[in-house]
Order: C-alpha cells, then sequence, then structure tokens
C-alpha cells in the first residue's frame, strides 16, 4: 500500500474546515464505489444493498459481465465467462459467422431493471473491462482515494479478481457469493453459510468419496470470509419506513390481517410443480376466515401451470388479489404493510427480504429442496425466524423473531476490514 503523506495541520489563522484526513483520525477515504453483476437483477440487488448499507449514495455505475447467448453458447454456459468468450471467438472465426452464431450476438446492455419493485439507484450500465476499471483506479487514486468494487455471482469472478491482481494498492475487493476456489484472490468474500453445506457430516454423507475432493468448498472460512444466514438485499428500516409513506393510500384502509405471498418458480435444487400449487392454494383457503385480506404475487419465474391453479382457486375470492404484472410493482408495499408472509422455498432472496421485517414467515415447499437449499431452510426454522405453512395457521396470532440483518453485518465487517489498511467510506 502506498504511503499516506500527511499534510500540514491547519493554521488557526488559515482558511477555515479541516482536510479529509483530520476528521477521524489518520485514514485514507473511499468515495466511490462501483458494482460489478451478471445481468441476474437478484445478484446484482445484492451487491447495490451492500453499497448502500456501507452509506454510498445513489447513481453509481454498475460494470456488467455479459455472457453471449443463444446458438451454440448454450452449450457452453458451463464454462468460466472468459473461456466461454475465448471459445466462441475461435468457433465464431472457424464457421465463418454462421447462421447459428449470428443469432447469439450480444444484446445491447440496458439501464438495470429493479428487483421486486426496488429502484437499483443506477443510472448507468457499462460492459465490464478490467484494464478499465484498473486505469480508472490507479489514475485517479491520488485525488479521489482507494476504489470499493463489490461483485456478485460467478460470471464476475474472474473479473473482480484480475482487478484485485492488477490494482491491489488502489482498490478493496469484496465478491459476494462464494468463488469455490482461490479465496484469497478478494479482499473479502461475503457468502451465506449454507455454501458450507458440503463440509458438513449431513453434506459429506451425501457426496461420494471418490467425487469429495471435486466438491467445493474444501477449506472452512477463514477470517476474511463473512458468513450470512441468507441473501443481500436493499430492504432496512429506512426504506421499510419510506414504503410505508409511500404506499399508505394503497394499504391504509386494507382489511387486516394482511397476508402476503409471493410464489417464485422451480429451480434445480428445489423442485416443484402442479402439486405443490394445488396444495398452496387448499392451505390458503383454509387461512382465509382468519384473514382480512390476501395480496398475492407471482415471478418472472412462476410456470405458467402453477399461476394458472392459484388464480383459479382463488382469483375470485373477494378476500383476494392477484398482481397481473400490469400495475405498478407492489412488493415494498407489501413489505412494508404485510402482518404476515407466506413465501415458496425457492428464493432464497425472497425469503431474506421478508424475514428482514421481523414479521411472521411461513414458508411452502421446503421439503422439496435438497442439498444445501435444506440447510438453509432448517437454520431458519431452529432460529424461529420460519415456520411452515400448513394451512392450519391463524393469521391473526402473531409472532416475531430478531429481523435478519444480514446486509447491515455484512457492511459493519467491511468497515471494520478497510480500518486495518487505514481506509475508511466517506459518506
Amino acid at each position: 500500500m502506498r504511503p499516506i503523506q500527511l499534510p500540514e495541520p491547519p493554521s488557526p489563522t488559515g482558511r477555515k474546515g479541516t482536510p479529509d484526513i483530520f476528521e477521524s483520525g489518520v485514514h485514507t477515504f473511499i468515495r466511490r464505489a462501483v458494482v460489478i453483476g451478471n445481468g441476474s437483477t437478484a445478484s446484482e440487488n445484492q451487491s447495490i444493498g451492500l453499497v448502500r448499507a456501507l452509506g454510498f449514495s445513489d447513481n453509481h455505475i454498475l460494470y456488467r459481465v455479459t455472457r453471449p447467448r443463444g446458438g451454440i453458447n448454450e452449450w457452453l454456459q458451463w464454462l468460466p465467462v472468459s473461456l466461454h468468450i475465448k471459445i466462441k471467438y475461435i468457433v465464431t472465426m472457424i464457421s465463418g459467422y454462421s447462421p447459428l452464431l449470428l443469432r447469439s450476438r450480444q444484446k445491447k446492455i440496458m439501464l438495470l431493471p429493479s428487483e421486486n419493485g426496488v429502484s437499483a439507484g443506477l443510472s448507468v450500465v457499462l460492459e465490464a473491462d478490467v484494464k478499465q476499471i484498473v486505469n480508472l483506479a490507479r489514475e485517479t487514486y491520488e485525488k479521489e482515494g482507494p476504489l470499493l468494487v463489490v461483485a456478485s455471482g460467478r460470471d464476475t469472478i474472474s473479473t473482480a479478481s484480475s482487478i484485485k491482481r492488477l490494482a491491489s494498492d488502489n482498490v478493496f475487493v469484496v465478491q459476494i457469493l462464494h468463488p469455490r476456489l482461490s479465496l484469497n484472490r478478494f479482499d473479502m468474500v461475503i457468502t451465506p453459510k449454507h455454501d458450507y453445506y458440503p463440509l458438513t457430516p449431513q453434506g459429506q454423507k451425501q457426496v461420494p468419496q471418490f467425487l469429495r475432493s471435486w466438491i467445493t468448498p474444501r477449506d472452512p472460512p477463514d477470517s476474511h470470509v463473512v458468513l450470512t444466514m441468507g441473501a443481500l438485499h436493499q430492504i432496512d428500516f429506512t426504506s421499510i419506513r419510506s414504503a410505508a409513506a409511500m404506499w399508505h393510500d394503497e394499504f391504509a384502509n386494507v382489511p387486516r390481517p394482511l397476508l402476503v405471498v409471493n410464489i417464485g418458480g422451480p429451480t434445480r435444487n428445489c423442485q416443484y410443480g402442479i402439486d405443490l400449487a394445488k396444495q398452496l392454494a387448499a392451505s390458503l383457503l383454509n387461512v382465509l376466515v382468519s384473514c382480512g385480506s390476501v395480496r398475492i404475487s407471482f415471478s418472472q419465474k412462476t410456470p405458467q401451470k402453477v399461476s394458472n391453479i392459484i388464480v383459479k382457486e382463488l382469483g375470485n375470492n373477494p378476500k383476494v388479489h392477484i398482481w397481473d404484472g400490469q400495475e405498478s410493482n407492489l412488493h415494498m408495499g407489501h413489505l412494508a404493510w404485510a402482518d404476515a408472509f407466506v413465501v415458496t422455498a425457492d428464493s432464497v432472496s425472497m425469503i431474506s427480504e421478508a424475514c428482514s421485517t421481523g414479521k411472521p414467515v411461513y414458508v411452502v415447499g421446503a421439503e422439496c429442496c435438497r442439498w444445501k437449499f435444506t440447510e438453509f431452510h432448517q437454520s431458519l426454522r431452529e432460529q424461529g425466524v420460519v415456520r411452515p405453512f400448513t394451512g392450519s395457521e391463524d393469521i391473526s396470532e402473531s409472532w416475531s423473531y430478531p429481523p435478519l440483518n444480514d446486509t447491515a453485518d455484512a457492511a459493519k465487517r467491511v468497515h471494520e476490514a478497510l480500518a486495518v489498511r487505514g481506509w475508511k467510506v466517506k459518506n
């Protein structure tokens, strides 16, 4: 790290004000943060949530790693993105731009969409370029101070680690979600506890002996790894209070208790279909008697066959309102005004956001999940944060727990790590 050049102390007769470096001890201030995303709204939402929790204002630049799509590229999605792009280039040169590959041209980078109605607060989205970001960090270091780099998702690992390697004296790199190998490539790794499920006795039993050396992570977390219960996000007391005021006219007169139902979609490790949809519909019908009103929302991943069953069984009930995706996204209003939540087990993000409110959260479909996601749901149940949704609940009976505060806790650890280097976030 470069030595800090201390300015002369301010003269009592000189200009008013105190130089930044004297405001609270000897620090080099971090005034800028960049987010490196992978195009996944849920993943980028974690990075933006952390940046905001650290105290940075909105309208930061997002650098996005874009993986080629379409045609032959669909067969290369499992490769690291840097290798994927190289192979795509070679195949393109050999094939002479065949029609198959022409269909895979990258889409223009668009503005970052909102996550469940939560504004990203980023006005510019640029293609991630390691050299550009490294030059930015180096050339502006003396005037602007170090650069905080926050990345999330598998496709950002190569870019973030390269920035750290090439500009280690000028950046602090945080990688969200476990990068699997060589964690020392980053200044900090923030990842859910259940990513270490392969090291537990239960996880080891599920992996054949000859495959264990290939399963990651292989080592317990060290001091620069921050473990969270769930996913990071942008929901905190301030955002909830703001949403309560913003959505007052919509929800103030809604009959209570208000039950909000968030339905996601099946994933590789949490598979379900119409059977779970029928179970959920029947359970909701059972608890309607104890509800004043029910608000149901589907995600972009919800299969049509699942939403069709919910709409058929509940759509005509006067207590039920189903968001059709056309009107304004009510997600923030739901978080602020709901008395209780029902969430499908597939989405760690949706569950984490609901659990940050301290209100009752019921999970449906946890029995459909496997591998590390069973550990996630079990941990939440053991801490009294969630309960399974059975249809026998009395929604008017409230219960509470200490809200999940993963994003703020992670931000605190980042502040502590920065202080060790003599750096501090300048708000």
